[in-house]
């Protein structure tokens, strides 16, 4: 009897490790729990402290034109539902602040940081969401240049030239060169639709199309024309007028050249 009973009170062999394991699973949960929690809580710190630096950034700087609740005034239009992907771009080109009054905003030094530039975006964003910045991936140069080339001929060449070299629409107006933009504000512009550019939303070109257009972009940024002198990618208008003043100059010299040598 007394052998059975010492042999019923002996632990298992594994009993130690078990316990141990246990243990260890209590210990890691409570810690990726604690760590979880703790970033959480300093992300939405962070986030917070962003919104309330682009408020100041924005009363001190924006709000004279767009008033200090977005609504607009006579000086700048409303920027209730234009989210961050519009003031990303228009703060971070260097379009605004405004410099002047004009047909158009014009592209100057940016006067803002990046992070100054994400801080009034955050703040306008919060007190009226709308387009947010794309991601890394919807701006990837990867895309279907092909595809890029003819949604972008369909949709974009009546003003940007087909090679994207830009031109003059009606007063005083004009449609902005595409070669050295960042891929994210050429997204930006497609989505949100500055000045006087029409919006591009994801219905009418996908999130896929659109990073095929940029791709079809920078395919004719990398890549220039193997067929010589570009004169600046501008058309007929420019080749005939190169045509106009050095070829016809041309004859008409060497008409001359040929009189004098006769006489």
């Amino acid at each position: 009897m007394a052998r059975t009973s010492r042999k019923a009170n002996r632990r298992h062999p594994l009993a130690t490790v078990v316990l141990i394991a246990i243990g260890l699973a209590f210990t890691g949960g409570g810690y990726a729990l604690f760590s979880s929690t703790a970033t959480a809580d300093t992300n939405v710190a962070a986030s917070q402290a962003t919104v309330e630096e682009g408020s100041k950034l924005f009363a001190a700087n924006c709000a004279t034109c767009h008033g200090m609740n977005l609504q607009g005034t006579e000086a700048g239009p409303s920027l209730l539902g234009v989210g961050a992907a519009s003031v990303d771009f228009q703060v971070g080109t260097g379009r605004m602040p405004l410099a002047m009054q004009g047909p158009q905003a014009m592209e100057k030094p940016v006067q803002f940081t990046e992070e100054q530039t994400q801080a009034l975006s955050a703040y306008v964003a919060s007190l009226s969401p709308g387009p947010a910045v794309p991601t890394d991936s919807e701006v990837a140069e990867d895309g279907n240049a092909t595809n890029g080339g003819e949604l972008f001929r369909i949709n974009c060449a009546m003003c940007h030239n087909v090679a994207g070299a830009g031109g003059a629409l009606t007063e005083g107006k004009f449609a902005p060169e595409l070669t050295g933009v960042e891929s994210k504000y050429i997204y930006e512009a497609m989505l949100t639709g500055p000045q006087n550019m029409p919006v591009f939303n994801d219905h009418n070109i996908t999130p896929e199309d659109k990073r095929d257009i940029i791709t079809y972009l920078k395919y004719l940024q990398n890549n220039p024309s193997p067929g010589g002198f570009e004169l600046g990618n501008l058309g007929p208008v420019a080749e005939g007028l190169f045509i106009w003043i050095f070829g016809i100059g041309a004859v008409v010299a060497l008409t001359v050249w040929l009189t004098a040598k006769s006489n």
